[in-house]
């Protein structure tokens, strides 16, 4: 039997990426599978939870939620608060849905879910039903946002600034051509979204 559990212990560890988390139930409530953290306590580095996890916003209640995939953004200190920041395109679905409920979660997995999460950015959810095209399972703060059971980091956000770009605003021609071919597309310039983080959770 012992040998069975080292067994399986390795098995665990090779699927998680070196990291052995608490098997969540569909039955399991938030705080069982999160903590909440300080946001000077988040484990990773911005630069790497962005721009190579990537982050999977969503925005709504159980009712009608909307999540897409971002890999442009950031966070640090706006108006005296810690703020998250994130450029989206005017269109976008959960933009819609986050300028009316006015709150958000950005959130973050490990790899092994990247090919569930990614589809999230594959197509609108305005007129598809790509939220219940998915493994990923959803789940509900204790603040009424909506999240996955599936993610390692979660950052609570209330939106507090909507921005928009102009061409006049960048000064290399790589920006400047970007929103001009994405206003092409939409008819509108692309938007800085910011958001005061309220509250983080980590998976226990």
């Amino acid at each position: 039997m012992k040998k069975l559990s080292i067994f399986l212990t390795a098995i665990l560890l090779l699927i998680s990426g070196g990291k052995i988390y608490s098997q969540a139930t569909q039955s399991d409530s938030f705080t069982d599978i999160f903590k909440q953290i300080d946001v000077k306590e988040i484990p990773e580095n911005v630069f790497k939870l962005v721009g190579t996890d990537f982050t999977v916003i969503t925005a709504g209640d159980p009712s009608l939620y909307n999540s897409m995939v971002a890999s442009w953004g950031g966070w640090g200190i706006l108006l005296e608060k810690p703020t998250t920041w994130c450029f989206l395109r005017s269109n976008r679905y959960t933009l819609e849905i986050m300028r009316k409920k006015e709150t958000y979660t950005m959130t973050y997995f490990d790899d092994q879910y990247k090919k569930d999460f990614i589809q999230f950015g594959k197509k609108s959810g305005r007129n598809s039903d790509k939220m219940k095209e998915n493994n990923l399972v959803s789940i509900q703060t204790p603040s009424g946002n909506m999240t996955y059971r599936e993610a390692k980091l979660v950052i609570e956000c209330k939106l507090t600034e909507v921005t928009t770009v102009s061409p006049d605003d960048f000064y290399t021609e790589a920006g400047k051509k970007f929103v001009v071919e994405a206003h092409a597309e939409t008819n509108d310039y692309h938007k800085i979204v910011f958001g005061e983080i309220t509250n983080v959770w980590i998976r226990k």
